[in-house]
């Protein structure tokens, strides 16, 4: 039985460097080429286990020679994979281009990630109903999403990160919700409300429209948080980014870390803005990510 199960993506990250984004039918030379572990899911995954909570991922990768790399960092995390399904599609690959001026381009093929729907996510039934917090992104299909969230018999924790057209009743089960301000304004329109421009006028209204808490991150400038009746501005420590690539996921698995352990979500998104934060001082996503001495 884990603290947490991430119900989620896993996927392989090819990062190409060029000096500038090729033209419609040219060929560039280009720098790189390394695949590193990817995937919202699996980064929150291991941004939680690493600093010290339980964790399960249940996920799908492909019969390839990618998934190996995908998985690594769980692996090496202490993650456990027992819910993470081997799919008849290839392992979710991140194709990212980035250019010399920091510009970037990036083609998601879901693969095995695609996979993940009602059916395959019921199979992990007893490990999501077991667990304290089930943690949820929008990078599987939505009646996986939908299964994930009617089976969970603990605290439902919703990055809804892609923005995916999903039941009302089913994402208003989040508590809390995760959402920066882009995806704050689509989730919005997608529950009938016009999306206010201020990201505090945002988390008033996602409060009005019924979630139970919603979190709305701002990068460097930290994060908004509100429940029960408050609301609060949770500052960013200063710091040096190199690479900030999954900080946000840093972010929302750091913040579920100290749900599981009692600490409320002011405390707790205060303490995940620390890890995001740390995570923008090193290079990569999953690889960036404090284990909990380091912090």
């Amino acid at each position: 039985m884990a603290e947490i199960v991430v119900v989620g993506s896993i996927n392989a990250d090819l990062t190409v460097g060029v000096a500038r984004h090729p033209h419609p039918g040219e060929t560039l030379l280009g720098t790189g080429g390394g695949i590193s572990a990817g995937g919202k899911g699996a980064n929150q995954a291991v941004a939680a286990a690493r600093l010290g909570s339980s964790v399960a991922m249940v996920g799908a990768v492909g019969d390839d020679t990618n998934a190996e790399d995908a998985t690594a960092l769980l692996k090496e995390a202490g993650v456990d994979l027992s819910g993470v399904i081997i799919g008849t599609e290839v392992t979710g690959l991140a194709v990212i281009t980035v250019a010399e001026d920091g510009e970037n381009t990036i083609i998601v093929v879901p693969g095995a990630n695609g996979e993940m729907g009602a059916g395959a996510v019921e199979k992990q039934k007893a490990l999501i109903e077991t667990a304290e917090l089930v943690l949820l992104q929008g990078e599987i299909p939505a009646d996986g999403f939908k299964r994930s969230v009617e089976l969970s018999r603990g605290r439902v924790v919703i990055n809804l990160a892609p923005v995916i057209d999903v039941d009302q009743d089913v994402l208003l089960r989040a508590d809390p919700l995760v959402v920066n301000e882009h995806e704050a304004a689509g989730v919005l329109e997608m529950l009938g409300h016009a999306s206010p421009d201020d990201p505090q006028k945002q988390l008033d209204a996602l409060m009005q429209a019924g979630f139970a808490s919603v979190v709305i991150t701002l990068g460097a400038d930290g994060a908004l948080v509100a429940a029960d009746g408050m609301s609060e501005k949770i500052d960013s420590p200063r710091v040096q980014a190199v690479d900030t690539v999954g900080a946000g996921d840093a972010f929302t698995g750091a913040l579920c870390h100290q749900l599981v352990h009692g600490a409320d979500i002011v405390d707790a998104a205060r303490f995940a803005a620390k890890v995001g934060a740390f995570s923008v001082t090193r290079h990569g996503a999953q690889a960036s990510y404090p284990l909990a001495g380091e912090l």
